[in-house]
């Protein structure tokens, strides 16, 4: 049997050791599909990365992970006075301080500003310093006829260099790269403000929709009192003589729902108010109390002409302008892609400090420039190389660059007129929608006025005598629901009014105090 070569051998398992690395990677993950993961946690609380934590004999399998004490704190809530009352315009002041996704798109923008910065650097020179030890030996032994014989060198020291480059011209194509950055730094700054107007609408939504399940609230609170007032008639009417038993148990069952009502209408409000608190972005544990919003009569400034209402969006709507600066920016790169096809003019220097007489070289690199420094035995060394780049042949890199660029800007500026024309779809749907709730509200006014004068007749007509407890009871209900969709019309109009103020690119008209 051949026998393998020691050092072929070692390099077999080797290898064989190094293949088994990466598949025994395996047992960091859950050792079977209908078994929970139970991971070995460290004092601290952490999950440990690694193997499964081995399970007691006996005991249960659970899907709880471990806690962490590290992230039980809870950041505590801003600080508010408790004794002040917040209306819409100060809500979005403290969202817009609080709320995590202004600080995201603040560090956004940085980061893309400091990216326009990255860009601009190309156009300064490189500066580096590099210093390098070195210590070679070397052994040698021949066989002659006289005998075998052997020799032993050595060197140490140490090389100093100091090396510049600088791209001198390069047929546009920084300015491009420059270009296509600030382009990409002014996108995250509409993108910054589009945060700022999403939020300031979702304030004001969810203010608008707290006000409705406010005013909700204390209609049903009228409305159980309105179902008291019944009531009491009936236990008179029945004392009298002049009543039954079934009206005074149909006001009964009436104030029952009432009652019931007025339960989940509390609950609809809390819902609400957790529902604004998010919007804030502040923590649930936050209590600020809300102002009442006056009910006013709306504005018909409310409703503008969707004419002038569209040709004011398109040119200021923060996805349009971003879309214009995409568009631009992908331009910038078709002018950096075809720069790559031209020469580039560059300039190199260096100087070196030698301490030892071997020979070393070092070669600061500006595109296929020859190496710059050249040491052989001596302790200085130095030179300036003025040179220029032009490229050949790149096996269709340049080529296919160049045309992914051409076809991104194809895809913004097909963008753009997208963007316009979803523009002009959202402005008119928002407008269409305001329109409606203009008149759902205007019929709710009168709706309520109608139904407030048939509610007073039926319980004076009751309390007199003259009525049943059923028109009473029915004129009860229908203004206790004429009031809710009179809230719900008067906030739906403000949100409406809202939505097409984001869509209209103008979030400063959102109404704070309608009148």
């Amino acid at each position: 049997m051949r026998r393998l070569n020691p050092p072929f051998a070692l390099a077999i398992l080797a290898a064989s050791s190094l293949a088994g690395c990466a598949t025994s990677s395996l047992d960091m993950a859950p050792p079977s599909p209908d078994r929970p993961w139970q991971p070995q946690v460290s004092e601290a609380g952490d999950i440990v990365p690694g193997p499964p934590a081995l399970a007691s004999a006996g005991s249960a399998h659970s899907y709880q992970l471990p806690a962490n004490p590290g992230l039980a704190a809870v950041t505590p809530p801003p600080e508010l006075d408790q004794a002040h009352e917040y209306g819409l315009p100060e809500l979005i002041d403290l969202a817009e301080s609080a709320n995590p996704l202004t600080r995201i798109a603040w560090n956004d923008a940085r980061n893309a500003a400091l990216a326009a910065g990255i860009a601009k650097a190309a156009y300064l020179p490189q500066l580096s310093a590099t210093a390098m030890g070195l210590y070679a030996s070397a052994h040698g032994s021949s066989s002659t006829l006289l005998g075998d014989t052997s020799a032993s060198a050595s060197a140490h020291g140490a090389t100093s260099v100091l090396s510049l480059q600088w791209l001198l011209f390069d047929f546009g194509g920084r300015a491009a790269r420059i270009e296509a950055a600030s382009q990409a730094s002014t996108m995250a700054n509409i993108g910054f403000t589009a945060v700022h107007q999403q939020v300031i609408h979702d304030v004001s939504i969810a203010f608008y929709a707290y006000q409705a399940a406010h005013a909700r609230m204390a209609t049903t609170q009228q409305a159980l009192g309105n179902a008291d007032a019944i009531l009491g008639a009936a236990q008179l009417r029945y004392k009298r003589g002049i009543g039954t038993v079934i009206e005074v148990a149909q006001a009964t069952q009436n104030r029952a729902q009432a009652k019931l009502a007025l339960v989940q209408a509390q609950g609809a409000e809390s819902n609400s108010y957790l529902a604004l608190i998010s919007a804030l972005g502040i923590s649930p544990l936050s209590k600020p109390r809300i102002a009442d919003m006056p009910i006013r009569k709306l504005s018909p400034a409310m409703s503008e002409s969707i004419e002038q209402i569209v040709s004011s969006a398109i040119a200021r709507r923060p996805d349009v302008l971003s879309a214009y600066a995409a568009e631009r920016a992908n331009l910038a790169k078709i002018k950096a892609a075809e720069a790559e096809f031209m020469p580039k003019v560059f300039v190199s220097a260096s100087a070196a400090y030698n301490t030892s007489s071997t020979s070393i070289s070092a070669v600061p690199a500006i595109g296929q420039q020859l190496p710059t420094v050249n040491l052989s035995g001596g302790r200085y060394g130095g030179s300036v190389i003025v040179g220029v780049t032009i490229p050949l042949y790149d096996g269709g890199l340049r080529s296919a660059v160049l045309a992914q660029a051409r076809n991104d800007a194809n895809s913004a500026s097909t963008r753009l007129a997208r963007s316009r024309e979803e523009a002009v779809r959202q402005v008119v749907a928002a407008q269409n929608t305001l329109q409606s709730s203009l008149a759902a509200h205007a019929a709710a006014t009168e709706l309520l006025a109608a139904s407030q004068t048939t509610y007073d007749a039926a319980l004076d007509a009751f309390r007199h005598g003259v009525g049943s407890v059923t028109d009473a009871l029915l004129a009860q209900n229908q203004l206790f629901a004429a009031k809710n969709a009179y809230a719900d019309s008067y906030s739906a109009a403000l949100s409406a009014a809202a939505t097409l103020a984001l869509a209209a690119g103008s979030v400063d008209s959102i109404p704070a105090q309608p009148g």
